[in-house]
């Protein structure tokens, strides 16, 4: 099969003089591809977080290209587990390094093709060289937060596993319960001691105990939950948190929504525009078109799904706390009477401006038109 004719066929764009390494990280080891664009990579592997071995395959990998000891290096990897310590480990030895995302990287369309850690290794090399050569768009580098950025994601992140757990196990509580036809109205309540009291000795020992040792480990999640709102509660109304009280002012936004919205995107990110934001949510359409056939496919999904999901859930909300709002009128014009597949459809669209407008309103102050403030004393709508 002939080769595409492109720009940068048969044109040797690969910037000489420097190191090129891609790694492919794995639980136990390391594959590490290293070249400098002349010569045939080079491939080693090193046990997974041995920093001394990368330091020498680097070194050697040096001397095999003829590159001396200062020679730029620019390296890559995927983003997975391991998170962004080896990005930060990298940079500070005067590494320039990439972090990738995974879904970005193109594969062959083929059926049945080969996929070994050592050929993932070789793709991310030339793709590495490929993109500083001029094809910047040959996948998408993920922006890495500072340690204290990436810290301050852990209180809402664990806050939302912990309620996981919580319907977990009050689920299961009630899965058992059912079975012996009890149906009690709520799980962990008030009531609760009493409704136990008079329905444990229906149950057989095990089952009674099963029970009691599952409502333990609820009573344990409630409490760490309780601990972490407290918390948020706290440094919001201390001052601590001013973008996330000033995103609580609007009607409609919590603490909780606000601190994920700060947290996880306006806090550390910087936007040139509404397509940007868009963009990094996810909110996007992505169009196919070829030939005669147009299909639209929905929003592309490749941004936070955290914040894309509350964003989500929030214009519901809009809807419901600000109908005077600008927002809440274009969607009541758009879809009121429409069917519920449109109303989905819309309910995105209005999630993608409602970002938009919480954006300009951190960003700029500007108050989303119609929109209700929270007050002390009184609640303020803008015109």
């Amino acid at each position: 099969m002939d080769a595409p004719d492109t720009a940068l066929h048969g044109q040797n764009t690969t910037i000489t003089g420097w190191l090129y390494i891609a790694f492919e990280l794995g639980d136990k080891s390391w594959k590490l591809s290293l070249g400098d664009g002349v010569r045939g990579p080079s491939r080693c592997s090193v046990a997974a977080g041995d920093m001394t071995s990368v330091l020498t395959a680097i070194a050697k990998a040096k001397a095999r290209c003829h590159l001396p000891a200062d020679a730029p290096v620019r390296s890559c990897y995927e983003a997975g587990r391991d998170g962004f310590w080896l990005h930060r480990w990298l940079s500070t030895h005067g590494i320039v390094n990439l972090v990738v995302d995974s879904a970005s990287i193109e594969v062959n369309r083929r059926a049945r093709r080969a996929k070994t850690d050592r050929l993932d290794s070789d793709k991310l090399l030339s793709m590495l060289m490929r993109y500083y050569a001029g094809e910047r768009r040959v996948w998408a580098v993920a922006r890495v937060p500072t340690e204290e950025q990436e810290d301050e994601r852990r209180v809402h992140r664990e806050l939302g596993r912990l309620r996981q757990e919580r319907t977990a196990h009050s689920n299961r509580i009630r899965s058992l319960l059912v079975l012996h036809n009890l149906r009690p109205e709520h799980i962990g309540g008030r009531s609760w001691a009493c409704w136990w009291a008079q329905h444990a000795a229906q149950l057989l020992p095990s089952l009674r105990a099963e029970i009691e040792r599952e409502f333990e480990r609820l009573l344990l999640v409630a409490k760490q939950i309780r601990t972490l709102e407290t918390l948020q509660n706290h440094q919001v109304h201390g001052g601590t948190q001013p973008a996330i009280a000033v995103l609580t002012r609007l009607a409609g936004i919590g603490t909780g929504s606000a601190w994920t919205l700060v947290k996880e995107l306006f806090g550390w990110r910087q936007f040139h525009n509404r397509r940007e934001l868009a963009g990094c949510l996810g909110l996007a359409p992505t169009p196919y078109a070829s030939g005669t056939s147009e299909v639209e496919q929905g929003i592309s999904k490749a941004g936070n799904k955290r914040v894309r999901w509350l964003l989500v859930e929030l214009a519901w909300s809009w809807l419901r706390f600000q109908p005077a709002s600008q927002l809440s009128q274009w969607f009541r014009q758009r879809f009121a009477g429409a069917g519920k597949r449109a109303r989905r459809i819309g309910i995105v669209a209005l999630a993608r401006r409602l970002a938009i407008v919480l954006w300009r309103y951190l960003e700029y102050g500007e108050i989303p038109l119609g929109a209700r403030l929270k007050s002390l004393r009184s609640n303020a709508v803008v015109s």
